[in-house]
């Protein structure tokens, strides 16, 4: 038995080489520079961080969605933070953070994101940051469960599989992409006590407005009533209680069936190759 398992891995629990692994999409150096020094000086070090960059100054080598996921799968510390270049640590440290973190961890180990601004609902939007200006905008009540993330700063559990639409593209929006996509892999976003100064008050520009048609369109689709088979059940999943518990009785799954196989036959399905059997 021992020669048969010799060279074979027994996977253990993931150890990580750092505690955060900071990264950011960097247009402007100088500026970055500012927010590293920052970070350094409230003890996010290097001995205990690592600190990812993707170089966009001179022209657009990533977007952030593509730039994001790459820094997920790289990224070696137990917590990776996604933060804009223009963010200034001044307020709370790395033990603040940790602290904050422990908290969330015991209230809710299924947390999977947390940052300092997003919104609660359709009404209601929590922030906890410094504007460039100065003003302390501060949320009474946390921490703060909410649906979406402001992107300035997104702290995301490493090991969770969270990561951003591969069919998204551009720089908006997509703090709210990985929020859906984490509460789809049974995880939860919440707003912490971490107050930083973030410089901009953002950009709606005709970009901005794309992206939020693309996201709205994406997930009108990946949400849609839908009938699945299996080897060995048929059965329909929709965000419709009612259409889902009319659509699963057997007679409208008969109706549906004898649909596909009049309408949709399987060689639409098949993908032309060059490969013969």
């Amino acid at each position: 038995m021992n020669e048969i398992l010799n060279g074979v891995k027994n996977i253990k629990q993931e150890e990580y080489l750092f505690e955060f692994s900071i990264c950011t999409l960097v247009t402007r150096k100088a500026e970055y520079e500012e927010m590293l020094a920052s970070f350094f000086a409230k003890g996010f070090t290097k001995d205990t961080c690592e600190f990812l960059y993707i170089d966009n100054s001179e022209s657009c080598t990533y977007d952030a969605y593509q730039g994001l996921n790459i820094f997920l799968k790289q990224a070696k510390g137990k917590y990776v933070i996604l933060c804009h270049q223009d963010i200034l640590i001044h307020d709370h440290d790395k033990n603040h953070l940790l602290a904050r973190i422990n908290e969330i961890e015991i209230a809710d180990p299924k947390w999977g994101i947390l940052a300092n601004a997003g919104g609660v609902n359709i009404k209601w939007i929590g922030t906890q940051i410094t504007t460039g200006g100065g003003v302390v905008i501060k949320e009474k009540r946390l921490p703060l469960r909410v649906k979406t993330v402001d992107e300035n700063f997104m702290l995301i559990k490493n090991g969770t599989n969270i990561a951003l639409s591969n069919n998204l593209s551009g720089f908006h929006l997509y703090g709210t992409d990985i929020c859906l996509i984490a509460e789809i892999l049974g995880f939860n976003a919440y707003i912490i006590d971490f107050n930083l100064i973030h410089k901009s008050d953002g950009n709606m520009d005709e970009s901005f407005f794309k992206c939020r048609k693309k996201l709205i369109e994406k997930y009108r689709f990946a949400f849609r009533t839908r009938f699945m088979s299996t080897t060995c059940t048929r059965f329909c999943i929709s965000g419709n209680k009612l259409t889902s518990f009319l659509y699963n009785f057997n007679i409208v799954k008969f109706f549906v069936r004898q649909y596909y196989k009049f309408f949709w036959p399987r060689h639409l399905y098949a993908v032309k190759t060059t490969y013969k059997r």
